[in-house]
């Protein structure tokens, strides 16, 4: 129960890694907020959790959308001790000068932009309490990119420098900041990432990854816990990477 007591957000919490962070959350003593644009899914997820979890329905890129997030929150838990920064999108791969407007706009405000939002929502709320983890759920695309996702590598990237600053800039308030880079892994965004889902391409990202095998979410709810709980008082500002060994 290494999150006993505890309450946390988890963005985009419905399905895949997000949903696996919500699991492990609830496992080890939390109450969550399972935070998705999919609010029938976000339901479905939360009603698996035995009322340790309820659902809400957030566009991370909205500034409104966002504080009414937080409303809810407060309102449920009186208290956040953890907000997971999940939510995330990619572009299909494709050269980098052919990636529509569009669909770069979209990887800015998910990626990018929520964690602004999010921030600006919960930060002074943690400051004031004088503790805080925030978890920014970053990508190996942002330290080891691969060709042909140019702009959602470069959103990673930023993730990955933003949790560095915000953990530099929290730190005298009692808040840790922290980032996970998981590899690609059995989610909805998998064959995204991929452009198409075969055996073949199965195989040729499964080379790459020294372990042979796709990041779970059970993997990435083992490694959230870990770094939300007071057993990593003393981690801020690591962007810990969740893949195989991806990024030797």
């Amino acid at each position: 129960m290494r999150l006993n007591g505890k309450t946390a957000i988890v963005t985009g919490g419905a399905q895949g890694f997000g949903a696996g962070i919500v699991a492990k959350f609830v496992s080890e003593g939390a109450q969550v907020m399972v935070a998705d644009i999919n609010m029938d899914q976000a339901q479905k997820t939360a009603a698996e959790m035995d009322g340790d979890a309820f659902a809400h329905q957030v566009d991370v890129s909205d500034g409104n959308s966002v504080d009414a997030m937080a409303a809810a929150a407060f309102r449920r838990f009186g208290h956040v001790d953890i907000l997971v920064n999940n939510a995330g999108v990619t572009h299909l791969p494709s050269p980098m000068e052919d990636v529509s407007e569009a669909d770069f706009d979209q990887v800015f405000r998910v990626n990018m932009k929520s964690v602004f939002l999010t921030a600006r929502a919960l930060v002074p709320h943690m400051k004031e309490r004088g503790k805080g983890a925030i978890l920014n759920v970053a990508s190996t695309a942002g330290v080891s990119p691969r060709p042909r996702l140019n702009w959602y590598n470069a959103s990673k990237g930023w993730m990955i420098t933003a949790t560095r600053t915000m953990a530099v800039e929290l730190a005298p308030s009692g808040v840790r900041v922290n980032a996970l880079n998981p590899v690609a892994g059995e989610t909805p965004l998998l064959k995204s990432f991929m452009g198409e889902d075969t055996p073949e391409m199965r195989a040729k990202f499964l080379s790459t990854i020294p372990l042979g095998r796709f990041s779970t979410p059970q993997d990435m709810g083992n490694a959230a816990c870990f770094l939300c709980s007071d057993e990593a008082s003393m981690i801020t500002g690591v962007a810990m990477e969740v893949d195989g060994g991806r990024c030797i």
